[in-house]
């Protein structure tokens, strides 16, 4: 057996990617160089990379993946009255940023019972004249149904934001996500497909204005528009004043929003070329245990396995099956005995609207069915990452077949979201 960590023999994922000396010898050659270690070119050469993955005009660099989704909220340009549909499957900071336009009405659309991404259907009956924006997550990897939701959205003049944290590293119908919508958001979180030092975020796109605004506001300038008017004071120009970066040459017409400093540093950089080069082989490793997960699933009566059509490549950040409801065991039981057996079962995530924030805002029980019912009563995540050796999914597989015949009797779990 593996090394415990806390009480769990198999812990959830630590860090999602694998680390080891490429990653050491990349940060000690950048320390050793004396070179800058904000702003510098390892950061360029990884934006350059990342543009020709991804297949955008513009891939920007920031602190967070968090910090990419607020960026993008902010490139929405919302007014009072306006519309935003989201979904309620996915980490609390794919909605978040939206907290701060109180007088923005949120929309929680429900999500497919097979993908746990945003329903196209239910998205479109959602949509009024007041509608602005969709903001979507690729649910553990597996791309949602871009083709339709685009076509709808295009239909409407909606803008689409995907939440593309657990996507890196996957494809739909040729494409890759980032680059399916309007706006693209990644995390480099070191729980993700690649890590940048822990953490790092990225935002796509094809818009040179958006890349502008995304400049300024990464950099502690001022989102705005600027115009040309040079100052006199006096009788003439003061040649003190021409040092200031044209401070005296342009004014800030029209204020969006100071900047801040969300620049990823020159070591996050360094590691994230790395990881890219890994990219691969750290999504083919993830693949390999989901196809031994799903070979002993696919066996079981009362088991749902999500179908991966073949123009999805799914990378797996995480691993989910289904317990129907009608099963003789139970979900509760399921993940009670696999916890038993020091196997860490993150049940992900929590339905957005139910969580307090969101619950202050007026949203219930009831809004999302589908999301409610499969989180609370179906939903397993297992451990699914890279690091995982073959001696531990086996014994993944061995407390699986174990937990699938718990009866449902067993203590009900207490459901924690992570």
């Amino acid at each position: 057996m593996p090394t415990e960590i806390g009480k769990y023999s198999i812990p959830a994922a630590q860090v999602g990617s694998v680390l080891g000396d490429a990653e050491i010898a990349a940060l000690t050659d950048l320390i050793r160089s004396g070179a800058t270690l904000s702003q510098g070119p390892l950061r360029e050469e990884f934006e350059q990379r990342l543009r020709a993955h991804i297949g955008t005009r513009h891939a920007l660099t920031v602190t967070s993946g968090t910090v990419a989704l607020a960026i993008a909220v902010h490139l929405l340009d919302l007014r009072p009255g306006d519309e935003v549909i989201v979904t309620p499957q996915s980490f609390k900071a794919t909605a978040e940023p939206l907290l701060a336009h109180e007088k923005v009405a949120v929309r929680f659309c429900d999500v497919d019972p097979d993908t746990l991404n945003i329903d196209s259907a239910a998205f479109e009956a959602l949509i009024t004249p007041r509608t602005k924006a969709l903001l979507l997550v690729h649910y553990g990897g597996r791309p949602a149904e871009m083709r339709e939701i685009m076509a709808i959205a295009r239909r409407h003049g909606v803008l689409v934001v995907e939440d593309c944290a657990h996507a890196l590293g996957s494809e739909y119908r040729g494409g890759r996500p980032g680059s399916l919508g309007d706006i693209g958001c990644f995390s480099f979180h070191s729980t993700k497909n690649i890590s940048s030092l822990g953490e790092g975020g990225m935002i796509t796109f094809d818009r040179d204005d958006w890349a502008e605004r995304v400049d300024r506001i990464r950099s502690n300038a001022v989102d705005g528009d600027y115009v040309s008017k040079p100052l006199h004071v006096g009788h003439g120009r003061q040649p003190w004043m021409m040092w200031v970066d044209d401070s005296y040459e342009n004014i800030c017409s029209t204020v969006r929003a100071p900047g801040s400093n969300a620049t990823m540093s020159e070591a996050g950089a360094a590691v994230g070329l790395v990881q890219l080069d890994r990219l691969d082989a750290l999504v083919s490793r993830r693949q390999e245990i989901a196809a031994r997960y799903a070979e002993v699933l696919g066996a079981v009566p009362g088991v749902r396995l999500p179908e991966v059509p073949p123009e999805v490549n799914h990378p797996y950040h995480l691993f989910t099956f289904f317990v129907r409801p009608e099963s003789e065991v139970g979900r509760d039981a399921v993940v009670a005995a696999l916890e038993e057996a020091g196997i860490q079962v993150q049940l992900r995530y929590f339905p957005l609207h139910l969580r307090p924030e969101w619950r202050g805002r007026g949203h219930r029980y009831g809004e999302c069915p589908v999301a409610e019912r499969l989180w609370f009563r179906e939903q397993v995540n297992l451990p699914c990452h890279p690091s995982l050796t073959d001696d531990q999914v086996e014994y993944v597989v061995s407390s699986l077949r174990t937990a699938l015949r718990a009866p449902r009797s067993r203590r009900p779990m207490t459901a924690t979201s992570r």
